[in-house]
């Protein structure tokens, strides 16, 4: 039987005791798309009525078409960096990897996740060398989930963040059976990228091209830039029984003040917002909203954990990939459509061949 949670400190109401398994979908592996479609945005687009539930099939191009002058369409403009860090031990020279998670509290040292694990507790050192730049390693300290704190250095004096552009891989996910290509390190970015922070790409995002963004300009439709860095939080697994029991770690967030301007003029004319992505949608909904809609500037942090049961506050509508099973960001889709609905969704596309995750196709809720 399902029972309501108690309300949070945003009023939303959580229904608990669902099963993590009720998300759970077979998906043939050969529609997991291991590279990126041949052309930027020449993907296909599945229309989801929020609602109905009806479905409808379309190309990304047709996107313009699909929204209404007056909608405000909402992206993250977070820029995914190097992060993927592969060498070897010292001394021994044992193969090494270093996962950068985030930047910790002291200048060059970073949260991170190592490989082999078990050999490389605090003390342990490293090097990784690539295009004829160095970085070397020490482990300062672990923590829980395999976290270890890691300090790097340069033996040359080039900078730190220069040596990881030069040495680092793009942080394919493991899906992507293959390794990183000089090609990734552009088609794995949003054309409007600008911020760096992110250990993962906004994948809904991979689907725009500037043509896209005139059309929607042309039709009456507006666009606001939000940042929110993407960290491990989003693609850890849901290793609960129990969807409530889940946990999101904390990722940076800023909303700026022409951001927070469109949103509230939006907000007060009851203009659809539409989300493009799961990181944008998880940003809007930890918006601090004053009594008559307002939207300030705001940064900060969020571990909001968007599952059914959320009443959502600023986003109506959402263009989005297609996720894994058991995900949070499938929890996330189907917090916004309906679980049911968005499953019988997931078997068309999959009936249909559409390619899934992150380099796959697109979705569209309305």
């Amino acid at each position: 039987m399902t029972r309501w949670a108690r309300c949070d400190l945003a009023g939303r109401r959580y229904t608990l005791n669902v099963r993590v398994d009720a998300f759970d979908f077979d998906l043939p592996p050969e529609l997991i798309a291991q590279n990126p479609p041949a052309e930027r945005g020449a993907s296909r687009l599945l229309r989801l009525g929020r609602y109905d539930g009806a479905i409808t099939h379309h190309t990304f191009a047709a996107l313009p078409d699909l929204l209404e002058p007056g909608d405000v369409l909402v992206v993250n403009d977070t820029r995914v960096f190097p992060a993927r860090l592969i060498g070897r031990r010292l001394p021994g020279g044992g193969a090494a990897e270093c996962f950068l998670v985030r930047p910790a509290d002291e200048p060059d040292t970073w949260v991170a996740l190592v490989h082999p694990g078990q050999r490389l507790k605090p003390g342990s050192r490293m090097r990784f060398e690539r295009n004829g730049h160095v970085v070397e390693a020490e482990v300062v300290s672990q923590h829980f989930h395999g976290r270890r704190v890691v300090r790097l250095w340069t033996p040359d004096g080039v900078s730190v963040r220069d040596a990881i552009h030069a040495v680092g891989h793009i942080p394919l996910p493991p899906y992507v059976k293959r390794d990183d290509t000089a090609a990734d390190r552009e088609r794995y970015q949003t054309v409007y990228s600008r911020v760096e922070g992110s250990i993962a790409a906004p994948t809904a995002g991979l689907h725009f091209t500037p043509a896209v963004f005139d059309r929607l300009a042309a039709r009456g439709i507006e666009r606001a830039t939000v940042t929110l860095h993407v960290g491990y939080g989003t693609f850890q697994p849901v290793r609960a029984e129990l969807v409530e029991e889940h946990q999101m770690e904390a990722e940076r967030f800023e909303v700026p003040a022409a951001a927070a301007g469109v949103l509230t003029r939006a907000l007060r004319e009851q203009r659809r917002i539409v989300a493009v992505g799961t990181t944008t949608t998880r940003t809007l909904e930890s918006l601090i909203l004053a009594g008559d809609g307002e939207v300030e500037a705001q940064s900060g942090e969020t571990a909001l954990f968007i599952r059914p049961g959320h009443q959502f506050r600023v986003v109506s509508g959402l263009v989005t990939n297609f996720h894994l099973p058991r995900s949070s960001l499938l929890m996330l889709v189907s917090a916004l459509a309906g679980r049911e609905q968005v499953l019988a969704a997931y078997r068309e596309a999959i009936a249909q061949r559409y390619r899934f995750y992150s380099y796959g196709d697109a979705m569209l809720v309305l």
